[in-house]
């Protein structure tokens, strides 16, 4: 009987142990079966998905949808002088929200009155064009000693406002003359200097000699390519007095142990500087390669002019300008510093791996299409909102101070910019 009862038990056991194992088995086939199915809805509601809605491609990520709408210009009257000193060669300005003003730059290299930026009132007319132009001031810049710039020490060519209610002030410097340039900042009322920006060694023109073979070489900026360009990260003038803001500035074109051969395809190699600064305290973040378009046919001149922050992001304008056989020729493009790849301790650029990116452009007007003469355009700045509630974008040229040239101011309404 016992072993009756252990065969029975034992039977009973396998047959609960089948069925344990038939479940297991079916629950598995389940989870698979559903796996599959979920797995198939997915790949068309993607599939679905990707044909409904448009593609994005890369470059619309990097870039804001911005246009231009072209409003008008206005020119200042030839000759305009102020307080005994001749308005003119203007290459840079800022807009001030506080008190409403713009602050214009004087390329003037102390020739024929001291260093200086000049106060500009814009007035526009109820179809937001150009009215009128007004001179309002002038501040005479300071060396450390108080003193005016001697001549031929500075060619003045940027100038931006800070959170503080100074101005950064660029330098081309006089290559020729192994003179740097610089960016420092500046007084707004008085045009006291208060402190200066460093930058690499490299920078600096001079005559370097091989102790081996006692060959020479040149090195720095190059004669009238030095700092052109200068702005400050996007909405600082809007900033509290303590909070820290982003300067860029950069060369004009290439440095000269940079430079290349001149042909139809070169695109010179223009250096881009990115720093944090706050009171006490500026530090260097980066430096960016910045390739220009090829210089048009016949060309006197060609370089980056202006660069703009737009938001905090990294996006940019900038203003590239040449003058040759057929005039001025101007062009806006869009920045985006994604992908650039720092050479701040690169003192030459020449022959770069492929992997060291330059900013990646994109063009956004071409301003031989506006249908009007253009002069020497330089100057570039974000203004006031228009009654519509876009933001302005203003231009103005660098006269030169030739009776053949203008100082032209030329109004744009941009579209696609959020709010800072």
């Amino acid at each position: 009987m016992a072993g009756q009862w252990q065969d029975r038990q034992w039977q009973d056991w396998q047959w609960q142990n089948w069925q344990w194992q038939n479940w297991q088995w079916r629950r598995s086939l389940l989870k698979s079966f559903k796996l599959i199915v979920l797995t198939i809805v997915a790949f068309w509601v993607m599939t679905l998905s990707a044909c409904a809605l448009p593609q994005i491609k890369a470059t619309d990520r990097l870039f804001l949808p911005l246009s231009l709408d072209f409003l008008g210009e206005y020119d200042l009257p030839q000759a305009s002088q102020f307080e005994n000193t001749p308005v003119g060669g203007l290459s840079g300005i800022t807009y001030d929200p506080q008190r409403d003003v713009f602050y214009a730059i004087s390329d003037d290299r102390s020739e024929k009155a001291p260093a200086r930026f000049y106060t500009l009132k814009i007035q526009l007319d109820p179809a937001s064009q150009l009215s009128k132009v007004d001179v309002q001031g002038v501040t005479f810049l300071q060396q450390a000693d108080g003193q005016p710039y001697e001549q031929q020490t500075i060619d003045s060519e940027g100038i931006s406002l800070t959170p503080q209610g100074t101005v950064w002030i660029s330098s081309e410097g006089v290559a020729r003359d192994d003179i740097p340039p610089f960016v420092n900042e500046f007084d707004v009322k008085t045009g006291k200097l208060l402190r200066k920006l460093f930058f690499p060694d490299y920078y600096t023109p001079k005559t370097i000699e091989d102790p081996q073979s006692k060959q020479t070489t040149r090195q720095g900026i190059q004669d009238n390519l030095g700092f052109e360009s200068l702005t400050l990260s996007a909405g600082a003038a809007r900033m509290g007095p303590t909070e820290p803001y982003r300067l860029f500035t950069a060369t004009e074109s290439a440095l000269t142990q940079d430079a290349e051969t001149p042909t139809a395809e070169t695109r010179a190699k223009a250096r881009l500087l990115h720093y944090y600064v706050e009171a006490g305290r500026i530090d260097l973040i980066a430096e960016y390669l910045y390739e220009l378009e090829p210089a048009p046919s016949i060309t006197i001149h060609h370089g980056l002019c202006e660069l703009l922050s737009l938001d905090p992001a990294g996006r940019f304008l900038s203003l590239e300008r040449s003058f040759g056989l057929g005039g001025f020729k101007v062009k806006l493009f869009q920045l985006s510093f994604a992908g650039a790849k720092d050479t701040s301790l690169l003192p030459t650029v020449q022959n770069l791996p492929k992997v060291v990116k330059p900013v990646q452009k994109q063009a956004l007007l071409d301003l031989s299409e506006l249908g009007i003469d253009l002069d020497n355009l330089e100057g570039m700045t974000l203004g006031p909102r228009l009654p519509d509630g876009s933001p302005s974008l203003l231009l103005v040229s660098d006269n030169n101070f030739s009776d053949n040239q203008k100082t032209q101011f030329l109004l744009f309404r941009v579209k696609g910019l959020k709010p800072q």
